[in-house]
This record gives structure tokens, C-alpha cells and sequence, in this order.
């Protein structure tokens, strides 16, 4: 083979070279380099099995024939029951004709970027922020623009300083609430005033509510349901959370048709249609009982007072309010070294698996993520071992 053959055999785009990893996924795969008892807090996803109801419906459905491809954006009956759920849940009005069903959130809010954004856009997104969001940009060729949050605020929304960073060029801003990493419910005034500029300049606001339904202390309402411009609106939500579903790979984007049929033609290149079974799942999963989605988020919330709790009983650490999700962000700013030092030190030397608060933007670094999707027990020994490397280092 030539010199030629072989750098024709190694070339790589530079959308895929570019891309940097996320540190959570980094984080999860050191910890199977080391030995002993782990405390995984570093994954956001449930620690709870599927509802019985909705594994029985799958395989009903897979039994049943139903194991071919489906329409692009969904069954008809899904996307019905999507609407419905909007609706009912988070006061959003759309039609099932403005639902494209996908695999999993993930996947909508990658098409989303392709479908929005062109090489030479912008893409706003405040952070500290849940990390593909940016290569989410990029590999549209988009320009990812992010804009720090202040830490003083608890990385509340500022919406002036969001709005300064929106132009011409903007074609979407991205707002996670709650959010991830810090699980603050952003100030709907805040919302709203975001909104107004994205739509003054013709941008989008893709709205990733994947934890809407886990919100704690007050009800949830989707952006869509009270911002001035909700034909500017694309909201993004997910089984995934809510009925511990993570792996069943189900999400969805509703909002304005042009940008939903947009979405579903770019999906049609990639995956035609998400897993005929899965959607009969979450089908299930959104018009059957809710007592099994309704008890996880009592113990969520249990949890959560719990972490709270132990924190502010730690010297030398502190979180902003968790409101919603299952994450708190602990201050880890006064521990020698940055995030990931930090990190890297929690597993190798005490056995507690977080994520480097730096892998969620710039804004969060001193800071790591902490995910409160395990069991009390688990949470009271990983945070008795976070008080111990507290009391050891500083």
C-alpha cells in the first residue's frame, strides 16, 4: 500500500475528529478500570425497572406483528397520545399533525440542528449545559455560541445576557429546565424574554423538557403554553425520565409543522422510523396508569431533600436548589485542581463516580454533577464518602 492509499485509508471528517467527548460517558468508563465498590452517581437515568404495564404492552405489540417499519414520524395513535399528554401535562396546544415521534430525545434534537441550522449559523446555548447540545451544532456545522450563566445567581436564566448573544445569524436557542446539570426551573418572565428576542430575529427556541414531568415544589408548564411566540417554539420530551425508559429509545418534537416535517424528513435518511415496539411501549406508557411514574417522583423528590441536606451539611461544598431532574451540582471550587481533577480523585481514591462539572461548558467548571437517580442507601455511603474527602482535603 502507498503512502497515499494509506492517508486515504486514515481520513477522517473533521465534524467527527472535532467532536469532543462527553465527560460523563468518560467518567463512566474509567470507573470500569477500578476495583471495588462503586457509587455510580455520574448517569442520569432511573434506577427504577420499566412499569410492568408498559413491558406488557411491548410485547404484546412484538407478538402481535407489530415489528415493521412505521410511518416516519410515528403511529398515528402515539402522536395522538403525545398531543394529548402536551396538553394535559404542560399546557401546550399542538395537534398530533405538529408530533414527530423519534428515537429517543436525543435523536430530536440532533435532527433539530440539522433541520434548523446551516453551516455558518449560530446556536445559543446558556450554560452550564447538558454537553451535545454543542456537538449537536457542530456536526450540523452549525457555531455553537455558549453563554456562562452566573454562579452567583445559582446559573439561573439570565435572559439579558442570553438575549445579547442572539443575532441574525442565531438559528435556534437551546433552553433545558429543568436543567441539566443544575436542575434550576428557569423564571418564565426569564423564558419569555428569551423567546422575544430568538423570535425578533427569526430563531427558534427548542425547548428540552425531557424532565418536565420531575419537578418538585411547583407545576410544570411547557415554554410553548406562555411565551409570546409559540410558532418559534419546538418542544422536545422523552419517556426516558419519566418511566424509566432509558434504553426503550423513544422521544419526541412538536411544534410548528414547516420545522416538525423538516425534522421527520431528516430523520428519514437516518433511522426511516424509531422501533415500531417501542413506540407501542410508550404509547402505553402515556395513556396508561401513571401510579408507577407518580411513585418514582416521590422518591425522587426524597431523594433530593436528602442530597440537599447532606450538602449543606458539608463543609466547603455547596449546590444550587435543585427544582427539578434528578441532579445536583455540587461547588467543588475550594478542592485543589479543576473538575475533573476533582472527579478523577472522588473514584480512584474514595469510590464515588460523578461528572466533571467543566464537561457541561465552561461556566461549570469547580463544580461537579452529581445524580441522585440511586437509592437512599446508595446516596448516604457516596455522600459519606464525599464528606470524607472533604474533611481529608480541605
Amino acid at each position: 500500500m502507498t503512502d497515499q492509499e494509506a492517508k486515504h485509508r486514515q481520513r477522517i471528517a473533521k465534524r467527527a475528529a472535532g467532536l469532543e467527548r462527553s465527560k460523563i460517558r468518560v467518567m463512566f468508563e474509567l470507573a470500569d478500570e477500578v476495583e471495588g465498590d462503586l457509587v455510580h452517581l455520574e448517569i442520569g437515568e432511573p434506577d427504577f425497572d420499566t412499569p410492568e404495564h408498559i413491558i406488557d404492552a411491548a410485547e404484546e405489540a412484538a407478538r402481535g406483528g407489530q415489528t415493521h417499519y412505521t410511518a416516519n414520524a410515528g403511529i398515528p395513535p402515539l402522536r395522538e397520545a403525545v398531543a394529548d399528554t402536551l396538553a394535559r401535562e404542560d399546557d401546550v396546544q399542538v395537534s398530533p399533525e405538529q408530533v414527530t415521534v423519534k428515537s429517543g430525545a436525543m435523536e430530536a434534537l440532533a435532527l433539530a440542528m440539522l433541520a434548523l441550522a446551516d453551516p455558518g449559523d449560530e446556536v445559543v446555548i446558556p450554560t452550564p449545559a447538558w454537553p451535545n447540545y454543542v456537538n449537536h451544532a457542530e456536526v450540523a456545522g452549525a457555531t455553537p455560541v455558549e453563554v456562562p450563566l452566573p454562579a452567583d445567581e445559582g446559573f439561573d436564566l439570565d435572559a439579558e445576557l442570553v438575549a445579547d448573544h442572539i443575532t441574525d445569524d442565531t438559528a435556534a436557542v437551546i433552553l433545558t429546565t429543568p436543567s441539566n446539570p443544575t436542575g434550576r426551573v428557569y423564571d418564565e418572565d426569564a423564558v419569555s424574554a428569551v423567546a422575544d428576542a430568538a423570535a425578533e430575529h427569526g430563531a427558534y427556541v427548542v425547548a428540552d423538557e425531557v424532565y418536565g414531568r420531575l419537578t418538585y415544589d411547583d407545576d410544570f408548564r411547557g415554554m410553548a403554553s406562555y411565551v409570546d411566540h409559540p410558532e418559534q417554539v419546538l418542544t422536545v420530551g422523552s419517556c426516558s425520565k419519566t418511566y424509566a425508559m432509558t434504553g426503550w429509545r423513544l422521544g419526541w418534537l412538536a411544534g410548528p409543522e414547516p420545522a416538525v416535517d423538516a425534522v421527520t424528513s431528516v430523520g428519514e435518511t437516518i433511522t426511516a422510523c424509531p422501533s415500531s415496539v417501542s413506540q407501542h411501549a410508550a404509547l402505553a406508557a402515556l395513556t396508561g396508569p401513571q401510579d408507577a411514574a407518580d411513585e418514582m417522583k416521590a422518591a425522587f423528590a426524597e431523594r433530593r431533600d436528602y442530597v440537599v441536606e447532606r450538602v449543606a451539611d458539608i463543609p466547603g461544598i455547596s449546590c444550587p436548589y435543585p427544582e427539578g431532574a434528578f441532579y445536583a451540582f455540587l461547588d467543588v471550587s475550594d478542592f485543589e485542581g479543576g473538575s475533573f481533577d476533582v472527579a478523577k480523585r472522588l473514584l480512584h481514591e474514595y469510590g464515588v463516580v460523578s461528572a466533571p462539572g467543566d464537561g457541561f461548558g465552561e461556566a461549570g467548571e469547580g463544580y461537579i454533577r452529581l445524580s441522585f437517580a440511586n437509592s437512599l442507601e446508595r446516596l448516604e455511603l457516596g455522600f459519606d464518602r464525599i464528606e470524607e474527602m472533604a474533611r481529608d482535603e480541605l
